[in-house]
C-alpha cells in the first residue's frame, strides 16, 4: 500500500505538480489507494449537492492502450505545427511541449488512468459560460490529485483527449448523457521531491476592488 507523506498543507498545495516525465511506468499502483483518493475527492463542493459526477478508473492494459491511442492522435493533431518547430520555442515552452509529447507517446504504459465525468441532461453542454457546470466536477478532480500526492502518487492533469471525446466515450461505453472533464494519469513517481511551480508574482495578476 502507498503510505501518507509528511507534508504540511502548504507543501501539499504548492508542490502538487503535473508530472509528465517522472512517472514510474514499471511499478503497479494499488487500485485501492486510488479509490481512497477518490473517496477524498467526493468531499469536494458540487452544485446543490447533486453529486452528478462519475469517475472512470482504467487499469486494464488493453483498455488503457485503446484510450491512449485516441489521446495520442488528438495530441499530435492539435500540436502538429508546434512540434514541427519545437526547436524554435523558448526554453520553458519547449520543455513543457517535449514533456507533453513524451506523456502522449507513453500514456498506454501509465498504470492507472482516471477520467472524471459529469452526467448532463441530454448530454448537451449549455451555451455561454460553463463555469457553474464544471465547478461541480473540477474541484473534485483537483482534490483527487492532492490526495494522490499525499499518498506518494503523482498525476498529470490533461484534457487533450476531449478533442476526440466521443471516440473515448464509445470505447468505454459511456452513455450519451456523460461528459468527460479531464484525464488524470496516475503513477508512482521516479523522484519524491517537487518544487513550487514557476508562477507570475501575485502583484501582476491581482486586481483589488475592480480591474
Amino acid at each position: 500500500m502507498t503510505g501518507p507523506l509528511s507534508l504540511t498543507h502548504e507543501e501539499l498545495l504548492t508542490t502538487t505538480r503535473c508530472v509528465r516525465r517522472g512517472l514510474d511506468l514499471d511499478r503497479a499502483v494499488d487500485p485501492e489507494s486510488v479509490k481512497d483518493c477518490l473517496r477524498v475527492a467526493l468531499q469536494a463542493p458540487n452544485g446543490n449537492n447533486r453529486q452528478n459526477w462519475r469517475w472512470i478508473l482504467l487499469t486494464d492494459p488493453s483498455v488503457r492502450a485503446d484510450v491512449a491511442a485516441v489521446y495520442r492522435a488528438a495530441f499530435h493533431e492539435r500540436n502538429a505545427g508546434t512540434l514541427e518547430h519545437l526547436a524554435e520555442l523558448p526554453e520553458g515552452a519547449r520543455s513543457v511541449m517535449s514533456a507533453a509529447r513524451l506523456l502522449a507517446d507513453r500514456l498506454h504504459r501509465v498504470p492507472v488512468l482516471v477520467i472524471p465525468c459529469l452526467e448532463v441532461p441530454d448530454g448537451r453542454l449549455p451555451d455561454g459560460n460553463q463555469a457553474g457546470l464544471w465547478a461541480s466536477l473540477l474541484p473534485a478532480a483537483w482534490s483527487y490529485a492532492l490526495a494522490a500526492r499525499s499518498r506518494g502518487l503523482v498525476t498529470a492533469w490533461t484534457a487533450v483527449h476531449l478533442d476526440r471525446e466521443r471516440e473515448v466515450a464509445d470505447l468505454l461505453g459511456l452513455p450519451s448523457t456523460v461528459r468527460q472533464g479531464a484525464l488524470l494519469p496516475t503513477a508512482h513517481p521516479l523522484r519524491h521531491t517537487f518544487r513550487r511551480g514557476p508562477r507570475l508574482p501575485l502583484e501582476q495578476v491581482l486586481h483589488v476592488n475592480g480591474w
